[in-house]
């Protein structure tokens, strides 16, 4: 196959990835939205699922829209495509160690007055928390939006050959420091969602062995529970690990011709995106029932 045929595939793919990540965040908003309004509450885990759901819906409609409209279009600048991108992609990785944090406290067990204490406040928090995710997510974004606009700016002032040396310089500083305020913004929830996450393993990793080696009363029904919930974590574990290294080598732009394989590289992402919405999806008690509701009435149909 020539490159323009794998990329017309890949886009073929990257348009399915999307068509169903689309209808995986629809779903979880309009499921857990619909309990909202129905018993006029929201559990915490589900409000981080909801916000997490929309931001992803924003996400991928951000994506498709700059990423179609550079392809077809490339002499246009779509910046503010890119803009609404990078705030929804911070947004949700905050919002994903959100969800690894709050598990972590609410499942993990530790008779450490401060651990208790921080357990009894996590659910009240929520709420302030999201917020915080979303200001957070706000005032990085004001960096990269500087960026998009002096960039356009530089491309207009290179038609002047007289500063060109002093504007290749100053371009070349933004870059980097656009490169590694971009690497900062998203290490830092990832090492709370790593660090969640691998405390949570360990803790139940510890406490089947336990199980295990004492025989106590449990059932094998409680045990396999554990050992379900051990494989999910691992599964969500490596899935956003290799979600984040992506991201990151497409920010980093190496090892990997961005022209020629751009396409195979956004299909490569946001199938890992569709993969961790069907984990969280499968892992909340509601939204299992809709998915099972929706299967039988298929069925029916």
């Amino acid at each position: 196959m020539t490159t323009s045929q794998l990329s017309v595939f890949f886009m073929i793919i990257y348009m399915l990835e999307f068509l169903t990540i689309t209808g995986q965040s629809s779903l979880i908003v309009v499921a857990l939205g619909r309990e909202w309004v129905q018993t006029q509450r929201l559990p915490p885990a589900d409000m981080i699922l909801i916000s997490l759901g929309i931001c992803r819906f924003c996400q991928l409609w951000s994506s498709m829209l700059y990423n179609f409209g550079s392809h077809f279009h490339p002499n246009y600048n779509f910046w503010y495509f890119g803009i609404i991108w990078e705030f929804t992609n911070i947004l949700s990785f905050w919002l994903t160690s959100l969800l690894a944090v709050f598990y972590c406290v609410k499942v993990s067990f530790f008779s450490h007055p401060v651990f208790l204490w921080l357990k009894w406040r996590i659910v009240r928090w929520v709420p302030r928390l999201l917020l915080g995710s979303l200001l957070i997510s706000c005032v990085s974004t004001i960096f990269p939006a500087t960026s998009y606009y002096i960039d356009i700016q530089f491309i207009a002032m290179k038609h002047f050959p007289r500063n060109s040396t002093m504007l290749e310089r100053l371009e070349a500083f933004l870059w980097d420091f656009s490169t590694l305020h971009k690497v900062v913004v998203l290490v830092i929830p990832f090492l709370l969602f790593l660090a969640s996450t691998v405390l949570l393993m360990a803790l139940l990793s510890r406490h089947l062995k336990q199980m295990k080696d004492l025989h106590t009363g449990c059932s094998n029904s409680s045990r396999e529970a554990h050992s379900a919930a051990l494989r999910s974590l691992a599964i969500v574990l490596i899935l956003f690990t290799f979600y984040f290294l992506t991201v990151l080598l497409s920010i980093l732009d190496v090892l990997f011709n961005k022209e020629s394989w751009f396409w195979a590289w956004e299909a490569i992402i946001y199938a890992l995106v569709s993969i961790h919405s069907t984990l969280l999806m499968l892992s909340s008690v509601k939204l299992k029932r809709v998915l099972k509701a929706r299967c039988w009435s298929l069925e029916a149909a």
